[in-house]
């Protein structure tokens, strides 16, 4: 079998929320990500790395880092191109889906900069790292909560600024980093440093299939899937094209919404009544809410959006106790919002 073909995204059973959840970060990626956590075998890297098939088409420049040249925030290479009057060349490509390694270094990850040709030059020269890969893509992250704490570090800076600074001996560069970052994780195997939790926009605990019937489609899917990967690739492919055409047509629904006093209500008394502090939660909660609707072909976020969604939004985020666990109770949640 080729190592290369994904198993078809339509293809998963179960586990709409985590779909959904990975589904709404392409439609609007300030989202912030999503952190999907859940025992062996539940199909969470399976889901990541099948989005590949349905990741829309971008227009970018071809330098290391694939700038968008409809933004200001473009690399040194770039700039230099426009300020001398000369537009970079441009492409059409599609996001892409960039992993990052637990083993990687420091420097594989942030990139390196050549000071022997600075020196000899006065040019900088950058070796790109992953941060550059990822920039305008999905950063994933398998295990993350046993990526080192320097790794950690470098995600939340780049996360937070949108940019990847690298210095070395006084000689600094910057470049570009905005990516939509998915992290996936056993909770058996230790948890996740709180800054980083409170970073993904969303949050999705999964769990193996306990009916019997459904448990048995799994397994009849993935062992057809191994026998005859083209032709069950090929079973799939009106699927996959229905929900790429829907994504896309989500995104661009996205920039007209509308959204109602009572939907920001709801999401901001969501977020007090479960003790969130700040107000990212807010934000983000209305942010996914909107895409919610766009996916369904609404051009108006409601309350219900906003109910729809709330648990992938607020569940990591509740303020709590050091022994307490780290969700908010699922039948408290739904309770609440049923009584909206």
């Amino acid at each position: 079998m080729n190592s290369k073909v994904s198993f078809p995204f339509t293809a998963i059973v179960g586990q709409s929320e985590m779909k959904n959840a990975l589904i709404l970060n392409i439609i609007n990626p300030s989202i912030g990500g999503v952190l999907i956590r859940g025992e062996k075998g539940t199909a969470k890297s399976t889901a990541v790395r099948a989005l590949t098939e349905l990741l829309p088409e971008k227009k970018v420049s071809k330098c290391p880092f694939h700038c968008d040249l409809s933004t200001d925030d473009i690399c040194p290479y770039c700039a230099e191109s426009l300020a001398a009057k000369k537009k970079p060349e441009e492409e059409i490509t599609n996001m892409r889906v960039v992993e990052l390694p637990l083993s990687a270094t420091e420097d594989r990850v942030a990139g390196t900069l050549d000071l022997e040709h600075a020196l000899k030059t006065g040019k900088r020269k950058f070796e790109p790292g992953v941060l550059a890969k990822a920039n305008g893509n999905i950063l994933y992250v398998d295990e993350v909560n046993l990526l080192d704490d320097h790794l950690v570090d470098l995600l939340l800076d780049s996360a937070a600024m949108g940019r990847n600074y690298v210095e070395r001996e006084g000689v600094s560069f910057s470049h570009p980093s905005k990516f939509i970052l998915v992290g996936t994780m056993n909770p058996e195997e230790g948890d996740l440093r709180p800054q980083l939790l409170d970073r993904f926009g969303m949050a999705v605990d999964v769990k193996s299939e306990k009916d019997v019937d459904t448990r048995m489609e799994v397994i009849r899917r993935r062992l057809e899937f191994e026998k005859d990967p083209e032709k069950f690739l090929k079973k799939y492919e009106k699927q996959q094209i229905e929900l790429r055409d829907k994504i896309t047509a989500a995104k661009k629904r996205l920039g007209n919404m509308k959204m109602d006093d009572e939907a920001l209500k709801t999401a901001v008394e969501a977020s007090l009544y479960f003790g969130v502090d700040g107000h990212r939660a807010d934000i983000t909660l209305l942010k996914a809410a909107s895409a919610y609707a766009a996916f369904y072909g609404r051009d108006n976020t409601t309350k219900e959006d906003v109910a729809s969604i709330a648990n992938l939004v607020l569940t990591h985020r509740m303020r709590r106790n050091p022994f307490q666990e780290s969700t908010i109770d699922a039948e408290e949640l739904n309770n609440w919002l049923k009584n909206i």
